[in-house]
């Protein structure tokens, strides 16, 4: 009963690993390469999930310090880190995706099999 009742309350957990296993398989057992960077966001996207989660208090307050006040404070490091990570993310997305888009115009294909295919034939 413990154990269910730590699963409700950390419910943000289990998602992002669902989340994260949901991007590996789909990395894992796709040959099309969109679909792959589609699990590739999804996997970043848990990750983000995760360090926010950990870095959350309940009850807690933004950090903005007053006089004489004893408050319980958010930790601000793993949002500002996450933003860091999402401006990667973003970043890393558009070159994969450009590198998709060039791709199939030389190979008319996004699928990687067929592509193995294609320059086993070169």
């Amino acid at each position: 009963m413990e154990i269910l009742t730590g699963i409700i309350d950390n419910y943000y957990y289990m998602v992002a690993i669902i989340l994260f296993v949901i991007g590996m398989y789909t990395m894992l057992t796709h040959a099309n390469m969109i679909k792959k960077v589609i699990a590739m966001n999804i996997m970043d996207t848990s990750v983000f999930l995760l360090f926010v989660a950990i870095g959350y208090t309940h009850g807690a307050q933004a950090p903005i310090i007053k006089e004489g006040a004893d408050i319980i404070y958010v930790n601000p490091l793993p949002g500002a880190l996450m933003l860091t990570g999402i401006v990667v993310a973003v970043s890393v997305t558009a070159y994969a995706l450009s590198l998709v888009v060039k791709i199939y115009r030389f190979y008319e294909t996004c699928d990687y099999d067929e592509i193995c295919e294609i320059r086993s034939l070169e």
